[in-house]
């Protein structure tokens, strides 16, 4: 009997936040993955994509910014049904704003400034951390941060992750949704791309792209081995 085709349909906000290290752990496992570009989509999605693994990305807009960005109350909808329905669904930076959104909790600009770079992450959660996470808060480990929201955690919702400036920086639903503040896709050569698309706020925060770019030859290498460990994990977690 042939083995079904696996599906991930992926919804972007802005095209140099792509999966990066995640987009080998799925082809490895045979994924036929589709983009759709969030702000042009028609929602709701109709016929419904039918897809194993919803990921939504990063992007620098705001969950809250609904008058100027109409598309996103639609792709709220579209998370929270997925959600609701119990299918497997992944959230990062803005993903994991959204899906914190569609489960009813607050999302709004953080008191404690932006984070943006490398900082770790600690396990925030009761009792021991889910294997799977692990290789995410192994000790001298840095993640990449690019954010200046933060969310309330939603009802029913187990906490994972806090840094010093944040307590809320990653979350998850039952076994099937996983929300994450950071960003363990990125790699130091997809960054590049990062520092042109936001070459505006960075000048606006005064943040020096040499320096990022230093910090990430440093960090960006142990980042993608822990990386790949942990997608390998989750996913065999959640399919």
């Amino acid at each position: 009997m042939a083995t079904r085709e696996l599906r991930a349909l992926v919804l972007s906000h802005v095209r140099f936040e792509d999966l990066g290290s995640l987009q080998p752990r799925l082809e490895e496992r045979g994924f036929a993955i589709q983009t759709l570009d969030a702000a042009t989509a028609e929602f709701p999605l109709a016929p419904e994509p039918a897809c194993d693994l919803l990921i939504v990305l990063g992007g620098p807009i705001g969950v809250y910014e609904t008058q100027a960005y109409p598309f996103l109350t639609g792709e709220i909808d579209f998370i929270r049904q997925r959600v609701e329905a119990g299918r497997p669904t992944l959230g990062i930076c803005l993903g994991a704003q959204l899906m914190a959104a569609a489960l009813g909790a607050r999302v709004y600009p953080g008191s404690n400034g932006a984070e943006i770079g490398w900082l770790p992450v600690e396990f925030s959660g009761s009792g021991q951390p889910p294997d799977w996470f692990t290789p995410l808060i192994a000790d001298n480990l840095s993640l990449f941060h690019w954010h200046g929201d933060t969310f309330d955690l939603p009802d029913g919702a187990k906490p994972l992750a806090r840094t010093q400036l944040y307590n809320n920086q990653a979350f998850m639903m039952e076994s099937f949704a996983l929300a994450l503040q950071f960003h363990p896709e990125v790699t130091a050569k997809g960054l590049e791309r990062w520092y042109v698309g936001h070459t505006v706020e960075l000048g606006k925060r005064g943040i020096s792209v040499p320096e990022l770019r230093a910090a990430g030859a440093e960090h960006a290498p142990r980042l993608e081995e822990a990386a790949k460990a942990f997608w390998n994990s989750w996913l065999d977690y959640i399919l």
